[in-house]
């Protein structure tokens, strides 16, 4: 046992599904006992035709879990309380077949109905061909499953069981564990306990009239993941949110619900002062109505009323001017053309100290999206690369990247 393991007392949920890959499931099961884990191993019917249970049941003290009752005693068993129990869940390797499942709720086994009960974090190695790997099918799935929250442990290139080469190998036990060391590792920093952090998200709203106003198509979701990821370092957080539907994530953060530009830029103000990060996530309209009308336009009126605007405040360069020495200002840009060319341009207009650039033009990233893919820009040039991956995930990143 390694005392010092982010494992050591975790329970984890072993998910070994039908392919040649299950003998490296041996190697993880071993691993993860070492590191002081107690693993319960969930194996499908075709798994138990590449690796037997016995061998399993060895190496964890327990009995594998397969169907949902013991033939010979009628003993059930539980999917619930093995999703409760578990710290994580680990799927290696994950078939086309289970990956399918577990993106459209197919619950016909005891792996997959696991998995649906899980409230803990799930990790999927997929294993498979090359051609069932780059089939559309299957790269949905896997954004599926992406989108709801799983990390993905993407498999490695090689020589495959079929004598082809290429993508599909599942990855070596060695670096799966290192991937769900640092989930823990990760879940047990606090090194921003005490800081206070500002962050705004979603978009604003600009009156017309009554019942009309300019928007745009933002969500919040980016925003909100910030605050969730930042509240569980351990961070002070006040998010000031535009008008969304997302419940606030960690009871620990301080919600402020704003309409519009005006009304955000008033929090910010008041707020920025003794905040550590500032992170200017929404999305806030550039302009709104020159005049905001107490009555409903009526559309029986023969002419077509034009719409005069005006521009909204900058709320992130206002800040920018306001900036402590100390205090880190963080900007977001999302662009459809020239996007570092902009972003750079903004990050120093608006005396920022780091710019996250989204791009339009990215499947699967900006609004709307439980994905992103950004580039994190500093103020002295420097620029990392985040591929798509969960909102979270991206979170996550960020943070890395600003403190």
């Amino acid at each position: 046992m390694t005392p010092s393991s982010p494992l050591e007392g975790k329970h984890i949920v072993l998910g070994i599904c039908g392919g040649i890959a299950a003998y490296k499931s041996v190697s993880l099961l071993r691993l993860f006992i070492k590191a002081g884990a107690e693993v319960q191993v969930v194996i499908t019917p075709a798994g138990k035709q590449f690796i037997t249970p016995v061998t399993l049941s060895a190496l964890s003290h327990k009995p594998v879990v397969s169907e949902f009752f013991t033939a010979n005693t009628g003993e059930w068993h539980s999917h619930v309380d093995l999703g409760m129990w578990a710290d994580c869940m680990v799927i290696a390797p994950a078939t086309a077949s289970t990956i399918g499942k577990m993106a459209n709720g197919i619950a016909d086994n005891m792996l997959v109905t696991t998995y649906l009960s899980a409230k803990s974090q799930v990790f999927v190695a997929p294993a498979m061909d090359l051609d069932m790997m780059a089939h559309p099918s299957t790269t949905r799935n896997i954004d599926l499953l992406r989108s709801y929250g799983n990390i993905i442990i993407e498999p490695e290139d090689g020589y495959l069981a079929s004598g082809l080469v290429g993508k599909g190998r599942m990855e070596e036990p060695e670096n799966i564990l290192k991937v769900v060391e640092q989930f823990f590792e990760k879940a047990s920093d606090k090194t921003l306990k005490g800081k206070k952090v500002l962050i705004t998200a979603g978009p604003t709203y600009e009156k017309i009239d009554p019942v009309r106003f300019i928007g745009n198509f933002s969500t919040g979701k980016m925003g909100f993941a910030l605050a969730a990821e930042f509240a569980r370092r351990g961070a002070d957080v006040t998010l000031v949110a535009g008008p969304v539907s997302l419940p606030t994530p960690d009871h620990n953060i301080r919600r402020i619900d704003v309409m519009s530009a005006r009304e955000m830029l008033e929090a910010c103000e008041t707020e920025c002062g003794d905040s550590d990060y500032a992170v200017m996530c929404a999305a806030v309209a550039d302009y709104a109505p020159e005049n905001e009308l107490d009555r409903k336009i009526k559309r029986e009126h023969e002419d077509v009323p034009v719409l005069r605007l005006k521009k909204n405040p900058d709320i992130a360069a206002t800040l920018g001017r306001m900036k402590r020495e100390g205090q880190t200002l963080v900007g977001f840009a999302l662009e459809t053309d020239h996007e570092l060319e902009h972003a750079v341009e903004k990050l120093q207009r608006k005396n920022l100290d780091f710019i996250v650039l989204n791009s339009m033009r990215t499947p699967g990233a900006g609004f709307g999206t439980d994905t992103n893919a950004v580039t994190i820009i500093s103020r002295d040039g420097t620029k990392a690369e985040i591929g798509l991956k969960s909102k979270a995930e991206v979170a996550s990143d960020i943070i890395d990247n600003i403190i």
